[in-house]
């Protein structure tokens, strides 16, 4: 599997809740170590220099994507929000942020791992509360447990993404049309 972090769902934090792969499958863990979580809030553009982190973070991120997924789940599926998940995310959201900073080469986001998830809870908050919710739809690949905000016209995205999940998807179809296409002779 490839370890690296992608982000094609949208909105940072469904790509957050998206680093836990394959969930009802392999279940692909992408936050292995405190250097890979930190390597997420840098690639994912949140934070500029990130302090190191300790096993507690990794933990912490954990269980803040878990109920962030959980409450996805309920709002695409129309349900109530699950309590336990809404006061892990409100308590995460309620901690210090990331906090820009000027400096000379213009705007720097420094931040420690508690910083960054903060920031990441309140992204979940807004996503959760605010226009884009029925625009939430799960990848149409089996495998794939990734929830996207489809903005395509006329709402027809099918895949978190194309070169992720749709060219797979699409190649496979094709292979098995073509297996049971009758030859061609002439």
């Amino acid at each position: 599997m490839n370890l690296d972090h992608v982000f094609v769902c949208g909105h940072p934090a469904l790509d957050f809740a998206a680093t836990l792969r394959a969930r009802r499958s392999a279940r692909f863990e992408m936050f292995v170590t405190p250097g890979r979580l930190n390597a997420w809030y840098l690639e994912s553009g949140l934070v500029d220099t990130i302090t190191p982190g300790v096993e507690e973070d990794v933990r912490a991120a954990v269980t803040v994507r878990e109920a962030v997924y959980r409450l996805l789940t309920n709002r695409r599926l129309g349900e109530e929000f699950d309590r336990e998940a809404l006061a892990v995310l409100n308590g995460a959201a309620r901690e210090t942020p990331v906090t820009p900073q000027l400096s000379p080469a213009g705007r720097h986001n420094e931040a420690t791992p508690a910083q960054a998830l903060a920031t990441v809870a309140r992204q979940a908050v807004e996503l959760l509360s605010g226009p884009d919710v029925p625009l939430l739809k799960e990848c149409g690949n089996p495998e794939c447990t990734r929830v996207y905000v489809d903005r395509s016209r006329g709402l027809r995205r099918q895949w978190c993404g194309m070169e992720s999940c749709g060219n797979k998807i699409k190649a496979a179809a094709y292979r098995a049309r073509k297996k049971t296409a009758p030859a061609v002779t002439g």
